[in-house]
């Protein structure tokens, strides 16, 4: 009788790929109907295959708690404190253009106005 490997070996094994890691964690943060916790377990997920096999015992330890500390914040620290965990595991935080939105709102180019002065 064949076996077959668990979904999560699967996913833990494709998230390997820092490609294929930032294009699921981007799917995640781009969710219109997030459900609570799947972002965490996103997190974890690329830390099982970035982070845990290429640290220390001790360093895996840290990055784990820094995640639990930055996913309990509020406020504009928690950007960076992603920002800077993501970097740990050699990924980082960026901003494109929707592709789907082809209209400018007024209020985006009014701060490119403001950003003018």
């Amino acid at each position: 009788m064949p076996t077959s490997d668990s979904y999560q070996d699967y996913l833990i094994e494709a998230l390997k790929d820092k490609i294929h890691a930032a294009a699921y964690l981007t799917a995640h943060l781009e969710d219109e109907e997030p459900e609570p916790g799947l972002l965490e377990l996103a997190l974890s997920n690329v830390f099982e295959s970035l982070g845990k096999p290429n640290m220390s015992a001790e360093d895996a330890k840290l990055l784990l708690e820094k995640l639990d500390a930055l996913l309990s914040q509020s406020g504009i620290a928690t950007i960076y404190a992603l920002a800077n965990w993501l970097k740990a595991l050699g990924l980082k935080l960026t901003v494109a253009v929707d592709a789907g939105d082809e209209e400018i709102s007024a209020n985006v180019a009014e701060l490119a106005e403001v950003g003018k002065v």
